[in-house]
């Protein structure tokens, strides 16, 4: 288990600026948030960036996986649209395929995707269906690609809960869907004590976001500026072996983003992580 960043974190930064600034605050992973200037499909050098970042990736010793969470970069106007429960999915099926292909390209551990919300003026149970039709298909093209798919359970999306994985993953019984845990939103939506979901999940987990939250507000918050405990969330995580990266989600702290880096790394190395081998480099 090691210490990573979301580059979201990181949205008035450079790209390459921003891995460089975690590699030096002591980080040994990044999510890649896929968007303007970050990989992005629409800009013809992505492909440069896609051979560069390797290349400071290994220099680094850094670990990576993709993440899909992008605001506006599909449309303009709709945030998040559309998703894999639109009436018309194709570009995000698309987008879906060619953030694998980065993380094919990358060596990263997982790319992580999301149900989207229920718009259109569709019922939950329809909705459910196009996600249960649409994501084997995604599943398929990513074990192809020998890349782990991690679906993350977001507050006011159609799969908002483990609870409602669960029934997804009951539903579209694959091999290759795994589990993004995002911390925050199990203290959102009222998942406790998260020690107790993450051992219950760990078999499927592939991918943990970390960031502080309050019960009933789904709002990134800076290490001890919520409600979450995070000793028991930690230990969670060692006993159950997991060994992927714990990748903190400031997304909204971009203004103040290497002293946001900074603190989160010092928070942590507040509570011991150190002893506990999180990866952290002294």
């Amino acid at each position: 288990m090691f210490f990573g960043y979301n580059t979201n974190g990181f949205a008035d930064h450079d790209l390459f600026d921003a891995v460089e600034i975690l590699a030096e605050l002591g980080y040994r992973g990044v999510a890649i948030t896929i968007d303007r200037g970050v990989l992005s499909p629409l800009e013809e050098r992505h492909g440069e960036q896609i051979g560069r970042l390797g290349e400071m990736l290994e220099l680094y010793e850094m670990q990576s996986v993709i993440e899909t969470g992008a605001r506006y970069l599909l449309d303009p106007w709709r945030k998040h649209e559309p998703t894999l429960i639109s009436a018309v999915p194709d570009l995000r099926i698309k987008f879906y395929r060619y953030a694998i292909e980065c993380a094919r390209l990358l060596g990263s551990d997982c790319v992580s995707i999301w149900s989207g919300a229920i718009r259109d003026g569709i019922t939950e149970a329809q909705a459910f269906e196009r996600l249960a039709a649409r994501l084997p298909g995604i599943l398929d093209f990513a074990a192809e690609k020998n890349v782990p798919l991690a679906f993350e359970p977001e507050p006011g999306m159609l799969i908002d809960s483990t609870a409602a994985f669960e029934r997804l993953a009951e539903r579209v019984a694959h091999p290759n869907l795994r589990l993004t845990l995002d911390i925050g939103h199990l203290q959102c939506q009222g998942e406790t004590p998260i020690a107790a979901v993450i051992r219950r999940f760990a078999p499927r987990l592939a991918n943990v976001h970390l960031d502080d939250m309050r019960r009933g507000v789904h709002e990134h918050l800076m290490f001890g500026e919520g409600e979450i405990e995070f000793p028991p969330v930690l230990h969670a995580l060692a006993e159950c072996g997991y060994t992927n990266g714990v990748y903190v989600e400031l997304g909204r702290h971009s203004r103040e983003a290497p002293e946001a880096a900074r603190r989160a790394m010092e928070f942590f190395g507040k509570l011991g992580l150190r002893s506990w081998d999180l990866g952290l480099r002294s």
